[in-house]
Parts: structure tokens; sequence; C-alpha cells
């Protein structure tokens, strides 16, 4: 299944046989000061400096967000949205919790957007999915719903059934949908990323749809994350993950291998391609 996004001047494919889409976190300021003191003083160079960076590292999509306590979101995510797309070709995954504030946004944004994110949640199917449908969107789809993040990968899929099936009644084609099982710390439960990784086979068989996952949850609160993100990345699309949304800067040679191990990256080409960039920059 091939979920497609466009900027003005570029496309992306998620792609359920292709290799792993990266979707770059940096412009997200949850626990990120600096970002958080640039949004508040209307730093946009700071904005633009990360958001280059990311493409510079591999990313294919830019997820924006500008949570930040106090701020006014309806109004900055439409600023910032427009200040990335002048500063970088590839597509923007909105990132936001508030309907008002990616409706404002939408408009300002070029081309085909991720939006992230629905859930099984009644509000949240009802409110968000007609504003994925009115703009002509793909979306990412959390299996969680009234009663929380489930403990099983059954569940999760049940979940997942119901937001594509509600996708599907406002006119939201299944490409469209990008599922994410969700991933918790195994620092807390040692069987969370078991699970996750079940719901990701379960998702894949029953709806053939592209799975998109935010990695780093897994190692929350233990030594060495990035030993233990990089290995639950390569489990993940082993799986049948086909998006992470993760730092570029830090994974995206690692992902380069697991797409070359999983048979995804001809003659080596991709992940020698980015070696060589990054044996470059580090002359």
């Amino acid at each position: 299944m091939k979920t497609l996004l466009h900027s003005e001047t570029k496309e992306i494919q998620i792609d359920s046989e292709g290799p792993i889409v990266i979707i770059g976190e940096k412009l997200n300021p949850t626990g990120h000061k600096k970002l958080a003191t640039a949004y508040k003083d209307g730093d946009f160079e700071y904005v633009k400096l990360l958001a280059s960076r990311q493409i510079g590292a591999g990313a294919d999509i830019l997820d924006v967000n500008v949570g930040v306590p106090g701020i006014d979101e309806v109004a900055l995510l439409p600023k910032v949205v427009k200040i990335v797309a002048s500063e970088v070709e590839a597509p923007i995954c909105l990132d936001s919790a508030d309907p008002a504030a990616l409706v404002a946004a939408l408009p300002h944004t070029p081309g085909k957007p991720l939006i992230n994110s629905v859930n099984g949640e009644e509000a949240s199917l009802s409110t968000l999915l007609p504003i994925v449908k009115d703009h002509n969107a793909a979306v990412i789809g959390l299996t969680m719903d009234d009663e929380g993040i489930p403990h099983d990968a059954e569940t999760r899929l049940a979940i997942a059934g119901v937001i594509l099936e509600r996708a599907a009644q406002v006119g939201i084609p299944v490409e469209d949908v990008v599922i994410d099982p969700l991933v918790m710390a195994v620092g807390a439960d040692s069987n969370a990323a078991v699970v996750t990784l079940r719901a990701i086979e379960l998702i894949r068989k029953e709806f053939g749809v592209n799975i998109s996952l935010g990695a780093s949850n897994v190692s929350f609160g233990l030594p060495e994350r990035h030993t233990l993100n990089e290995v639950f990345l390569a489990l993940a699309a082993s799986a049948g993950a086909t998006c992470v949304i993760t730092n570029p800067m830090r994974y995206t040679l690692a992902l380069r291998a697991i797409d070359l191990l999983l048979g995804r990256d001809e003659y080596s080409a991709r992940y020698i391609r980015h070696y060589r960039a990054l044996s470059k920059g580090s002359d």
C-alpha cells in the first residue's frame, strides 16, 4: 500500500513494501528547551536551522509541533509552517492536538500533508476526520481510545479497525491512514515492545496499511537509550513498520542499514550514499 504526500515540489511515498520513511522530530519543543524558547521569542532563524539540518541528515518529512504551554497555537502554527515550507522542499506533518490550530495551519501547508494525529476516542474521530477529509490530507491513527492505551495487541488491532472504518465513512481512502500502534517504555513494562511488535504484525496482516512509530518512547528511563532505540527500530521494521518519527541526525544511518539488510536497497546505494555524505561532513 502506498501513501503519497507532497509539498509544492517534492513527493514522498510511504510504501508498505518500500524503504523506511523518516519523519524528522526535532521541531517539537517537548523536552527541547532551546526550541521552546525560540518559539516564545519568535526566533525563527533557529527553526529554519533545525529544519535544514534534519533534511540534510536524511529526513523525508518534517513534523511541526508548536505545543509550548501558554503559546497561542492557532496563531503560531500557521506562521511556523510557512517558515518551514519556505526553507525546505519536504512535505510537512502537522502535529497538534488542537483542531483549531490544524484548521488554521492547513491552508498555509503546501501540497498534501500528514496530520499527527487522530485516535480511537469518539471526540477525536468526530472532530478530526472531517478536517482531514476537507483538506485532502493523510492522517496518523493512534491505537488508543476512550479507555486509554491497550496492553494487548488484539485490542490495538480492533482500534485500528475502528479508525479505518470511520475514516472510510467520511471518504478518506485507506491508503491515507497511517496506523501508529504505539510503544510504551520497556523500563516500566518489559512486554511493552513485544505487544507493539505483535500489533504491527496483526495490523499489517489484517489491513495492509502503512505503519508509523515514534520509537524513542521504548527506551525512556534506561541507560544507553540510543542502543535500545536502534534495536527496536530494526525489530519494528522487520515486523512491518514503514515510517518512523525520529531524530534523523542520530538514526538515519541505522535506518539505511535496516533497509539494506531487509533487501530494500539495491546494490547498497542508499546506504553508501548516506555514509559518504556523513564522511564528507566530518572532514
